[in-house]
């Protein structure tokens, strides 16, 4: 059973740590959200956009860090995260927009919808793109 999961951890140890950083940055933006929406009254769009961005620079830190452990080339790697995460971004507003205008979802509840659904969505792209290692590694 032991070699069990030691075989399954090292075979999604990125995946379970991507989830644990994910799961605080994801806790960082929708508590942003929440304090922006229900206590500040700002519009959900621009609460989004301030909140998601707060989410998107504390992943790329802990998982250049602590998961993927890549150090090189952190411009470009920003950029290429924070690209990845702006059409997490663009796709996110567009589930609030629908969840909340169209499907009259409230707001709490429709920004968990979104977490969700963009989460897998930026993962495959930062592990397989964003953090990929080097040809020089």
């Amino acid at each position: 059973m032991k070699q069990l999961i030691q075989t399954l951890y090292n075979k999604f140890h990125h995946l379970i740590l991507y989830g644990i950083i994910g799961s605080f940055s994801s806790g960082l933006d929708f508590l942003i959200y929440t304090v922006l929406v229900q206590v500040l009254g700002l519009q959900y769009i621009f609460a989004n956009c301030i909140s998601v961005l707060g989410g998107i620079t504390s992943s790329f830190f802990l998982n250049r860090n602590y998961n993927f452990k890549i150090k090189d080339n952190t411009r470009r790697r920003f950029t290429i995260f924070l690209t990845v995460g702006l059409c997490g971004l663009m796709l996110s507003n567009i589930i609030l927009f629908i969840c909340i205008d169209i499907m009259d979802m409230n707001k709490i509840i429709s920004k968990l919808l979104s977490i969700v659904l963009v989460v897998f969505f930026q993962f495959l792209i930062n592990k397989y793109y964003t953090f990929k290692p080097s040809d020089h590694e």
